[in-house]
Parts: structure tokens; C-alpha cells; sequence
């Protein structure tokens, strides 16, 4: 029995790369394979169920289409394609005048710039003083005073032409239509 006996041990051989473990047995004495474990016996399939001939008619027509069906799901899907190339064209529409919009801001705010620099420059051009003492002097005209300023009233128009005096009661002409 003593020669039967086998003896094992196992070691740890260290390599650079990575551990592994090694086994020696003595002896002199083969190892008996191990049994493999017996399995289950694979399982018979089932016979299938007999259907009655009413149930594979009701599948069947449940899977089926009809015409009416095919069509109706092809106007379904055309409108839904439609619909969407109609929402992407207004979407696109849409941006394409946001765009338009914004670069008619910047040039209105460029041209509004260029007003107000043009502006300043015409009014600090202006010497008010200078266009006064010219009007004065060289012109004879005066300021304007108390009882100068005549009121009139105009019937027949928003603007009125000179051509002769305004009489004293400030009425240029009367027409029929309009009473006193």
C-alpha cells in the first residue's frame, strides 16, 4: 500500500513576468482520470398542441393584410413625410429670415451711426451766432415782439401763399360752404 500512495506538492515558481504554480508528484503510479459527471438526458421536445382549424383560420387572418389596410397605411405614412418636409422647409424659411433680420439690424445700425456722426459735424459747423448777427445786420431783420405775430385762420388749406397784406381780422377768404 505504501507504493501506492502518491505524494504531491505543489510550488510557486516566480518568473519576471508573472506567477505560476507547478505541480510534482512522485510516485510511480499513473493518475486515474476522473469520471465525468453524467448530464441530464436532453429533453424531448413536446408534440405540439392540435389547434382546431377555426384558431389557425383566426391567426392567420390576424397576421394577414388587407388592401384597404396596405393603403391606408401607405396614405398614412406619405402625409407623415409630407408633414415633415413642410416643417423642415418652414423651419429652414424661418432661420433664413432670422438671418436676414439680423443683418438688416447691423446695417440700420450702422447707417443710424453714420446719421448721428454727420449730424454733429453739420451742427457744430452751424455758428448760430454768426447766422443771427448776419441776420440782424446785413438784413434788418429783428426779433420778433408782441403785436408783430398776426393770427389768421386758413379754410381751404394746410399752407397759405402770400400775395397781398392779411387783413386785420386775420381771415383770408370765405368760402360758401363754411358758415361763421
Amino acid at each position: 500500500m505504501a507504493a501506492r500512495r502518491r505524494m504531491s506538492t505543489t510550488r510557486q515558481v516566480r518568473n519576471t513576468n508573472s506567477s505560476q504554480r507547478q505541480e510534482y508528484i512522485y510516485g510511480n503510479t499513473v493518475r486515474q482520470p476522473e469520471a465525468v459527471p453524467v448530464g441530464r438526458p436532453p429533453k424531448q421536445p413536446k408534440r405540439p398542441v392540435r389547434t382546431s382549424s377555426q384558431v389557425r383560420k383566426n391567426r392567420r387572418r390576424a397576421l394577414s393584410m388587407s388592401r384597404a389596410y396596405v393603403i391606408f397605411q401607405m396614405i398614412a405614412a406619405v402625409c407623415a413625410v409630407m408633414i415633415c418636409v413642410s416643417y423642415l422647409k418652414i423651419q429652414s424659411d424661418m432661420t433664413d429670415r432670422s438671418e436676414n433680420v439680423s443683418a438688416l439690424q447691423e446695417e440700420l445700425t450702422e447707417l443710424t451711426e453714420q446719421n448721428d456722426t454727420a449730424y454733429s459735424a453739420v451742427a457744430d459747423s452751424v455758428n448760430m451766432e454768426e447766422i443771427r448777427s448776419k441776420a440782424m445786420n446785413e438784413l434788418g431783420m429783428v426779433y420778433a415782439a408782441q403785436g408783430i405775430v398776426i393770427e389768421y385762420n386758413s379754410p381751404t388749406s394746410d399752407y397759405v401763399r402770400q400775395y397781398s397784406d392779411i387783413p386785420s381780422d386775420g381771415v383770408l377768404a370765405k368760402s360758401q360752404n363754411i358758415g361763421d
